[in-house]
């Protein structure tokens, strides 16, 4: 896996520790794996956007039927960032873009420390034209 990512500010521990899903999730996006997005995500995640005017809203099940176990022909170029991540007790926010070829995606995620550690438990996406 060659994934290109970017770390843009400097984060502290706990900020850190917030990434281990985010890589999950980058590493299910570079691999096309959906076992990588089930262990990023809640099992209780619902990933929305609005595409085109209409609502989506897809329990983490239906979004891992997407993944095919056959990365991008454009896999090498992809780059993955991630903007910022804000901690606040067992809560975390974090903004994300994925440059994907001819669509820049923004994914926003709403993260719960659990147990197990931190989890994306949703995440809403925007997408245009890069």
């Amino acid at each position: 896996m060659n994934m290109n990512t970017i770390f843009r500010p400097p984060f502290s521990e706990e900020q850190a520790a917030v990434l281990d899903p985010i890589n999950q999730y980058f590493a299910g996006h570079a691999n096309d794996d959906a076992a990588h997005m089930r262990a990023a995500f809640l099992p209780s995640a619902h990933i929305e956007s609005v595409r085109e005017g209409v609502f989506t809203s897809w329990p983490l099940d239906v979004y891992c039927e997407r993944f095919k176990g056959a990365p991008a022909a454009d896999e090498a170029e992809r780059e993955r960032i991630v903007d910022w991540i804000d901690v606040q007790g067992s809560a975390a926010c974090a903004r994300i873009t994925l440059v994907h070829g001819a669509t820049t995606f923004t994914d926003y995620f709403v993260l719960l420390k659990t147990d197990a550690g931190w989890r994306i438990a949703n995440k809403a996406f925007h997408g245009e034209a890069s």
